[in-house]
């Protein structure tokens, strides 16, 4: 090989080399032109927009500018992880040094005239909402810089997950909106990842603080007034007691009040209201009263806040739903005493059919109240917004469960809105069901109460009258026909018997006359004849007593015709035989 030829050869293998380096470094100039300008990350309004630059990027926001009115947070304070963070701010505010708990707030959506004066009185606001609205879940809130809660299975091996950048720690209601309270992770610059109060959380401060801050007697409360007990000052606690007491006679008040003046009425419906909704309508008044004060005039702070207003919603929900509940209740009774007829006449099948309704759908309307307003109480609490999670996960099982535990129950249910769609029976009818007769007096959610003929009640299970065969004397029409059977002698003359029911029949002021006299022999026993006469009256009741009247006529005019010898007998032969040996 030449010198010629080992230059050229060095000469390629350098220029291989170079090439190389320099289009390492191209691709690396390259690849940092993707990440976007610091100042992309700021919409026009001044709030940060998400940027996805890469794996480590995902765990902060990347800021152009923190807090210039009132400058970063200084070294002391340990702001690594949103748990020291958030602890700094409570226990900053606690103490009443809300200076230095400003500087966990993001300032930057804040003209950057703002002080380090006014940054304190807005976490001095922003401490008093979350005082009175917020219950901080410290187990969920990190102590790690990634934002991470630690998780570990039961072989006590730690579960690898993705950084974190925003962290919640706390939900209010603001005008029928939900204000998320966020801890987010920013970097500025050269400096270091760090925690602080979103921005967007300090920015709704004001409103929130202008809806749950101090009430009327909270700001013109004298200094001398609050003196505290238990950490709690003792002029709320008079003052709830007042407001208590006055709740209390105004609505007991209320409904002495109404009530009497509205039994005074010749109007049916006034005196219906006064006998069903004067109780139910002053405890809602009182209640409501109550809480729109207190909640107008005195405010709590911390778990009690919590506790009082929790409870507090809920009383007056269900004095809400009680209320309702006791107004279709007065409703459904004016309707069924004033604009239907007697269903207790089983021939005014069109009344009875009206009060099966009004039963059924009084019944119905109380469960979707209780439903609705048991909706709204959870609705209202966010604690259970992870109770909800869990249920809704093992809705499977739970489904088998209630499937199993319940399906009696669930079965009579279903039968009920079956029973109210088809009309097998209604209020008033005539039942005979379990070898009993008697008349529905009521049907519930899961069964039915028949009063029996001699004043017993029978509790069927709904779900028979759909299952099993049961006899309905008044389904359609109330008029009833009924038997009657006498045994007689052999050589009876049934044509007088025939005549004499006849004649007792329509003497009788029961006897509907739909249908005829009918006597007719329908049974021969080695004894006697059986003879049958039908009668017909307007409903079972009345039936049933014409049954009983010309059973004992018949049996009167057999025993005297011809002086008993058509009574039923046996009949015996002697033979005695003469020897004349």
């Amino acid at each position: 090989m030449t010198s010629y030829q080992r230059y050229t050869i060095v000469y390629i293998f350098l220029l291989f080399i170079f090439s190389s380096v320099s289009g390492q470094k191209k691709s690396q100039e390259n690849s940092g032109n993707n990440f976007p300008k610091l100042s992309d990350t700021i919409s026009n309004k001044g709030t940060y927009q998400n940027n996805p630059i890469g794996e480590y990027n995902k765990a902060f926001y990347i800021l152009d500018r923190l807090n210039e009115n009132i400058g970063l947070p200084p070294s002391k304070f340990n702001f690594q992880s949103p748990q020291s963070t958030l602890e700094h701010f409570i226990l900053s505010c606690r103490e009443k040094n809300f200076e230095d708990a400003a500087y966990a707030l993001n300032l930057n959506l804040f003209p950057k005239e703002v002080t380090i004066q006014e940054a304190a009185i807005l976490a001095e606001k922003l401490y008093f909402v979350i005082n009175q609205r917020v219950g901080i879940d410290w187990d969920n809130i990190s102590d790690r810089p990634d934002g991470q809660v630690d998780i570990t299975t039961s072989t006590n091996g730690a579960i690898a997950g993705n950084p974190r950048r925003s962290v919640v720690f706390g939900e209010v209601d603001l005008d029928g909106r939900d204000v998320v309270l966020r801890l987010q992770r920013v970097k500025l610059n050269e400096f270091g990842a760090f925690w602080m109060i979103s921005s967007n959380t300090v920015e709704n401060v004001e409103p929130l603080y202008a809806v749950y801050g101090p009430r009327k007697l909270d700001r013109i409360m004298p200094q001398w007034a609050r003196v505290t007990v238990l950490n709690l000052p003792l002029w709320k606690v008079v003052g709830t007691l007042f407001l208590l007491f006055v709740a209390y006679f105004l609505g007991k008040g209320f409904s002495y009040v109404t009530k009497k003046l509205l039994l005074k009425s010749d109007r049916a419906w006034m005196r219906t209201i006064a006998n069903k909704m004067a109780k139910p309508a002053g405890l809602a008044l009182g209640v409501l009263f109550f809480y729109i004060t207190l909640n107008k005039l005195i405010s709590f702070s911390g778990q009690l806040a919590s506790t009082i207003y929790a409870v507090l919603l809920m009383i007056v929900i269900s004095c809400i739903a009680w209320f309702l509940m006791k107004f279709i209740d007065a409703f459904m009774t004016y309707i069924a005493d004033h604009r239907i007829g007697d269903s207790s006449m089983e021939e005014n099948s069109h009344a009875r059919m009206m009060m099966t309704y009004i039963s059924v759908a009084r019944r119905i309307l109380t469960v979707v109240i209780i439903i609705v307003a048991i909706s709204v109480i959870l609705s209202q609490f966010r604690s259970l917004e992870k109770l909800g999670i869990s249920l809704l996960a093992s809705a499977g099982l739970i489904t088998i469960i209630l499937g199993v535990a319940a399906q009696n129950t669930l079965g009579n249910i279903i039968a009920g809105i079956q029973i109210a769609l088809t009309r097998p029976a209604k209020i008033g009818d005539t039942l005979y069901i379990h070898d009993e007769w008697g008349y529905v007096e009521d049907i519930r959610f899961t069964y039915m109460v028949v009063r029996t003929w001699d004043s017993r009640r029978l509790v069927v299970p709904l779900k028979d009258l759909i299952s099993k065969p049961f006899q309905n004397w008044s389904m359609t029409n109330a008029h009833q026909l009924r038997p009657i059977t006498i045994y007689a002698d052999y050589k009876t003359d049934v044509n007088l018997v025939r005549e004499k029911f006849s004649e007792l029949l329509k003497a009788s002021d029961d006897y509907d006359e739909e249908n005829p006299p009918v006597v007719q022999v329908t049974e021969v026993t080695e004894k006697a004849i059986g003879i049958r006469a039908l009668c017909s009256a307007k409903d079972a009741t009345t039936a049933w007593d014409l049954h009983c009247r010309l059973r004992e006529e018949l049996i009167k005019f057999v025993a005297e015709l011809n002086d008993g010898a058509h009574l039923a007998k046996n009949r015996v032969t002697i033979e005695n035989e003469i020897n004349l040996d």
